[in-house]
């Protein structure tokens, strides 16, 4: 019997490497936090997740015609989307090191879990091949 591994580890490495690029996308606001006319960007992770779906059987779907169906499409939406600050700078630059550095550090927790969730899937698999 042949292992799948998409279907054995599920979402879970869509989510990792998500994290991962989305640690890099903050590390790189952080960074350009005293560039002039710098834009702080964000990947948010309900997007990425409606995206990996698209590929598993989980399925966005309007039930009702109130539903916004532009939401709904992958394709209309950036996977990448520029951050609105909640007080402008004067030069333009809208890094706001301190919402960065908690995002940052919120999204590090998330690579955490997911890590872990990861590391108990192949534990899981490795026992199951063993026979234990």
């Amino acid at each position: 019997m042949a292992i799948s591994f998409d279907a054995a580890l599920g979402i879970h490495e869509d989510a990792l490497l998500h994290r991962a690029r989305r640690a890099e996308v903050l590390a790189n606001n952080i960074a350009n936090a005293d560039t002039p006319n710098f834009k702080a960007k964000d990947i948010t992770f309900s997007q990425a997740l409606n995206n990996a779906s698209d590929t598993m059987s989980i399925k966005q779907v309007a039930t009702s015609p109130g539903h916004q169906t532009a939401l709904l499409d992958p394709g209309m939406a950036a996977e990448m989307m520029f951050r609105i600050p909640t007080q402008a700078s004067v030069d333009g630059n809208t890094v706001e090191v301190q919402q960065e550095m908690a995002r940052y550090t919120e999204n590090a927790l998330g690579y955490q879990a997911s890590f872990e969730f990861l590391n108990k899937k192949f534990t899981g698999l490795k026992s199951a091949i063993k026979g234990e």
